[in-house]
C-alpha cells in the first residue's frame, strides 16, 4: 500500500513538473530571444543557448521611450478605470439576479446567457458605437466595447452569490433594519473578496492585453495604449525591412525585425508576471468556488 502511494506521488509530481516546464520554458525562450542578435535569430532561429547576444532591440525601444512611456500611462489608466467600472456594473447586475425574490429573474438570466451565444456582428457594433454613441477617438472607445460588461463574469458572480451567501444572513440583516445597499456593501462584498479578486484580475488582463478597440475606434496617437503602440511599431519595422528604398539597401539583419517581436512581448507581459503572484491564491479560490454551475 505504501509502495503504491509512493508510485502515485512520483507519477503525480513528474506530471506537474512537466506541466510547469511547459509553462515556464516559453517565457524563458521569449526572454532569451529578446537578447539574441538579429543575425543569429535569422540564421539559427530561436534557441535557449544563442551564439551571439545583443541588446539592439531594447536600444531601439529605448529610442522611443517617450512614446512607450505615454503608452504605458494610457494602458494603466484604461486598465484601472475599466476594471473598476466593470466590477461595479458586474456586481450591481449579478447581485439582484442572485436573489430568489427578484421578479422575472429567470427571464433576465436567459437574456444574459443569450448574449454569450449571439451578438450583432462587428460591422453593426462598430456603426452603433461610432455613429450613435460617438466614442471614436475618446477614452470610452478603449473602455466600453466588448470589455466593460461580460455575460460570463456576471454569471460567475451570480453563482458565487447564490452558492456562498446564505439567505439566512441576508434575512438577519434585513431584520436588523439594513437596506439592500447596506447589505450589499457591508455584508455581501466582504464575503466575496475571492471572487472579486478573481474577476479583477481577469478583467484587468483583458484591458491590459486589448488592442482591438484601439485599432477600431482610435486614430489619435495620443490615446494609443502600449499594445497599439507596439503593434504599430512592429508594423513599421516590417515595412522598413521590406523597403530597400527607405533602408538604403540595408540587410534585414541590420533591423530588429525579428528580435523586436520578442522584446515587445517581454515588455507587454512583464507587468502581468509581476502582479499575478499577488492574485494567484484568490484567483484559484475564486474560480474553484465560483465556477459556473447548472
Amino acid at each position: 500500500m505504501v509502495e503504491n502511494n509512493k508510485i502515485q506521488q512520483t507519477v503525480f509530481h513528474t506530471v506537474l513538473i512537466l506541466l510547469t516546464l511547459c509553462c515556464v520554458l516559453p517565457f524563458l525562450l521569449l526572454f532569451i530571444s529578446s537578447f539574441t542578435s538579429e543575425d543569429a535569430l535569422i540564421r539559427n532561429g530561436y534557441s535557449f543557448f544563442p551564439q551571439e547576444w545583443s541588446i539592439a532591440t531594447y536600444q531601439y525601444l529605448w529610442n522611443n521611450i517617450s512614446l512607450i512611456g505615454h503608452g504605458y500611462f494610457m494602458t494603466i489608466v484604461v486598465t484601472v478605470i475599466g476594471t473598476v467600472c466593470s466590477l461595479v456594473l458586474t456586481i450591481l447586475f449579478a447581485y439582484p439576479l442572485s436573489r430568489p425574490d427578484l421578479p422575472y429573474r429567470n427571464i433576465v438570466s436567459f437574456f444574459v446567457f443569450f448574449t454569450m451565444l449571439f451578438n450583432g456582428g462587428l460591422v453593426p457594433t462598430y456603426l452603433m458605437y461610432v455613429n450613435t454613441f460617438h466614442i471614436k477617438n475618446t477614452m470610452f472607445g478603449l473602455i466600453v466595447p466588448s470589455l466593460l460588461m461580460n455575460a460570463f463574469y456576471v454569471i460567475m458572480m451570480r453563482t458565487y452569490f447564490t452558492s456562498n451567501i446564505h439567505d439566512s444572513l441576508i434575512e438577519a440583516a434585513r431584520l436588523d433594519g439594513a437596506g439592500e445597499g447596506k447589505i450589499l456593501v457591508q455584508l455581501v462584498l466582504p464575503l466575496s473578496k475571492p471572487m472579486i479578486s478573481t474577476l479583477a484580475l481577469m478583467v484587468g488582463l483583458g484591458y491590459w492585453n486589448d488592442w482591438m478597440n484601439g485599432m477600431y475606434y482610435i486614430t489619435d496617437s495620443r490615446l494609443y495604449t502600449i499594445q497599439n503602440i507596439l503593434n504599430n511599431m512592429l508594423t513599421n519595422i516590417q515595412f522598413l525591412a521590406s523597403s530597400s528604398e527607405i533602408t538604403g539597401g540595408a540587410s534585414i539583419a541590420d533591423l530588429p525585425s525579428v528580435g523586436i517581436r520578442m522584446a515587445i512581448a517581454v515588455i507587454a507581459v512583464f507587468p502581468v508576471l509581476c502582479v499575478y503572484p499577488f492574485f494567484q491564491k484568490s484567483l484559484i479560490k475564486g474560480i474553484a468556488i465560483g465556477g459556473v454551475k447548472g
